[in-house]
């Protein structure tokens, strides 16, 4: 698989990455340990060499199941970690990364991201100073060889990068999820940041299998899911059945399908999750697929019926 440069620096990323928030199991329902190390391992062996993880995910549990997942390869990939919004004062940004070092197995993090901004959650508001002022720290030690940030809008952004060298932004994008094209995307090719998209695939929408009436179980996060909500979901499946004709002339899957478009995009690379070792490896197939400019014509008006009918809410969920 093709390398990246992430942001500026000589650190080479995947386009395709792993995503474990379900290792993490919390707010998952049906995830098991055996199964999510396999999948990891499905996915380096495809090529995928850079994987995403969080101190939050299951509070440390998927960290533990990626370090021992790659504890043999620790040195050959990418790991990116994040620190939530509950530990953004100086002294809780060290621990938060001296135990993600622990959980990972590790004496570095690839790159080490603010995970939301202050005072998300209802959380302190701690001054961006302050956090960043830790991860620079981090960085001089060596610790952390890159600093990122996830889901901060144009302006959080401009401000932090005043602040330090931060690197990649991480937000929620898709093809039915586009809220960051027209402010925060134009903040990111101007300073040569890394767009690493979580929910490339919308959270299992775009891959086609949900149905009509599908129902989450109790415990998983997608019941809040905005665009599992009835008006949009319809529209979701719509659009799918228009996104089919072109993932079949490229031999692929709707899903392979939707990380293609992500990946095709400027400066953008696609965290995908996998429960199992069969899903990590057909992700990874999508960085094969080469889209043509009446494919990606194509697919953006069909994701526009979709997008269309949002609001100008930046948040995935209804929480």
């Amino acid at each position: 698989m093709e390398k990246r440069p992430l942001g500026r620096t000589d650190i080479m990323i995947s386009p395709i990455i792993m995503g474990t928030w379900q290792a993490g199991k919390s707010m998952w329902t049906g995830i098991d340990d055996r199964e999510s190390i396999r999948a990891i391992e499905a996915a380096y062996d495809a090529g995928i060499t850079t994987f995403d993880t969080a101190e939050v995910y299951g509070n440390g549990h998927s960290e533990r199941i990626l370090g021992k997942a790659l504890k043999n390869v620790r040195h050959k990939v990418v790991i990116a970690s994040k620190v939530f919004s509950n530990h953004l004062a100086y002294d809780q940004v060290i621990q938060a990364c001296n135990r993600s070092l622990k959980n990972l197995g590790t004496d570095y993090l690839d790159l080490y991201q603010i995970h939301w901004p202050p005072g998300s959650f209802g959380h302190r508001k701690v001054p961006l100073e302050e956090t960043m002022q830790a991860l620079l720290d981090l960085l001089e030690e060596g610790k952390i060889r890159a600093i990122g940030v996830s889901n901060f809008d144009a302006v959080q952004l401009e401000e932090a990068l005043e602040l330090g060298p931060v690197v990649s932004l991480q937000p929620p994008y898709s093809l039915f999820w586009r809220m960051i094209e027209q402010e925060t995307v134009p903040v990111c090719l101007r300073h040569e940041l890394t767009i690493l998209a979580y929910s490339p695939l919308a959270q299992g929408l775009l891959t086609g299998k949900f149905d009509a009436g599908h129902v989450f179980e109790k415990g998983d996060h997608r019941r809040a899911n905005r665009l599992f909500q009835p008006e949009l979901f319809n529209l979701a499946l719509k659009a799918l059945e228009e996104l089919k004709p072109i993932a079949e002339a490229h031999g692929a899957t709707l899903a392979q399908l939707a990380l293609a478009w992500v990946i095709a995009q400027p400066r953008t690379c696609a965290i995908a999750g996998a429960r199992s070792a069969e899903q990590a490896t057909q992700n990874a197939a999508a960085a094969r697929i080469r889209l043509s400019s009446e494919d990606l014509e194509a697919m953006d008006r069909i994701s526009r019926t979709v997008t269309g009918k949002l609001d100008t809410n930046p948040i995935l969920w209804q929480w």
